[in-house]
């Protein structure tokens, strides 16, 4: 089975919370995980990019925002059900249109957290 590869925002403390979670959940490895911040891994796709928004590989493709998200659930057995419920195109939908709202309240929420 071919890693699920992840590329997130290591400078975002929220991102960097969302990420440990996933890292103890990951109990089987099946999660690559790039730190985009730290500009050490290989990007396939500009840094600016993938800095913008989530960003996750599965199966060979690119993908990004709540179909990112998706991928990752997949890849680990407790919350693989929500990751499948997301191949529906209207629960992906919501699913991004919250994504989207998100990233509008997120740079607010850093703040905070820092």
């Amino acid at each position: 089975m071919t890693p699920v590869e992840v590329w997130f925002d290591g400078d975002c403390p929220l991102c960097r919370r969302e990420i440990a979670l996933m890292r103890r959940l990951d109990r089987r490895g099946a999660i690559r995980f790039h730190d985009v911040a730290t500009g050490e891994s290989a990007c396939p796709l500009d840094r600016a990019t993938l800095l913008a928004r989530f960003h996750a590989r599965e199966d060979g493709r690119m993908l990004s925002g709540a179909a990112a998200f998706a991928a990752m659930w997949r890849a680990i057995p407790l919350l693989r059900p929500l990751g499948l419920l997301a191949r529906n195109r209207r629960v992906l939908a919501g699913l991004e249109r919250l994504y989207l709202a998100f990233l509008r309240v997120r740079p607010a929420l850093q703040r905070r957290l820092r």
